[in-house]
């Protein structure tokens, strides 16, 4: 099977949070890079270092099967050529669920290299009760 070559950082986070709401380990790890230094730090979890820790933590996440409803706003992006991160708020929810899921405040992290973007770091946390004033979907600055 070929692997899907990612041509900028916002193809890869699509793949991402497509291979999230499927709950698709496979898609999952081929947006990641294959280098030993990734890192992924799940929700209330520990900093998962190396591609087999990052790998196992989904195949866990992902092992009942269930897909996820999931959206995301509010990306603030920065990088270059070679790096680029996201920091984006996340909703996710169980399919049918009509509650609204509490925010995650997520920070993706992307490296350019000869297989094009892959995922290096990903970190999300519960956001607070409350985002603060100004987290408005328009552009950012970011200082």
């Amino acid at each position: 099977m070929n692997k899907p070559v990612f041509t900028t950082a916002l193809e890869a986070e699509a793949a991402f949070y497509d291979a999230l709401a499927r709950s698709d380990l496979d898609a999952m790890m081929q947006v990641w890079s294959e280098d030993d230094e990734v890192v992924c730090i799940h929700p209330d979890g520990a900093r998962l270092v190396g591609l087999h820790a990052v790998r196992e933590s989904w195949r866990q996440l992902f092992a009942s099967g269930v897909r996820l409803a999931v959206s995301v706003s509010q990306r603030v992006a920065s990088g270059n050529s070679l790096l680029a991160t996201h920091n984006v708020i996340e909703h996710v929810a169980l399919p049918g669920d009509e509650r609204a899921p509490p925010p995650m405040v997520a920070t993706n992290a992307y490296a350019s290299g000869p297989h094009g973007w892959k995922m290096i770091m990903h970190h999300a946390s519960p956001a607070p009760d409350s985002l603060p004033a100004g987290t408005h979907d328009g552009p950012r600055v970011v200082h």
